[in-house]
């Protein structure tokens, strides 16, 4: 009768660690918005001029983002979530790098402009002879 009781116990212990296995699996769902989220950051760093102001930024999200696709085909929840939200990162600092690319070459080109004006007002304010 001991045999007995102890493989009920068993058996009933290998059932609750096989639930809580399968609940844990359960608990992790496939990240599917923060997949469309990371591709909608990938897309506007991509208008953002980021290929070609910021390209390791973004090449690493692109990266990111497709290997967060294969997890998700493969059904590997939780390494796909962490790399949707890290090619979500890498993809607006691709496009905050590109934006500040382009405000630092206008920035130069409007000190360019201001001091050709400030030599040609020099220029027409000397007497001529």
């Amino acid at each position: 009768m001991v045999k007995e009781s102890s493989g009920l116990m068993g058996g009933a212990g290998l059932a609750a660690v096989l639930l809580v296995g399968l609940s844990a699996c359960a608990s992790t769902p496939i990240p599917n918005e923060k997949i469309a989220v990371a591709k909608a950051s990938v897309q506007r760093a991509e208008q953002s001029g980021a290929p070609e102001l910021a390209p390791l930024e973004l090449a690493t999200a692109r990266d990111k983002l497709a290997r967060a696709e294969k997890a998700v085909a493969d059904r590997d929840a939780e390494p796909a979530t962490m790399l949707a939200e890290q090619a979500n990162v890498d993809a607006q600092l691709a496009e905050a790098t590109a934006n500040q690319q382009r405000a630092h070459k206008a920035a130069m080109e409007f000190d360019a402009s201001m001091q050709a004006l400030r030599s040609e007002a020099l220029r027409s304010s000397q007497p001529t002879q």
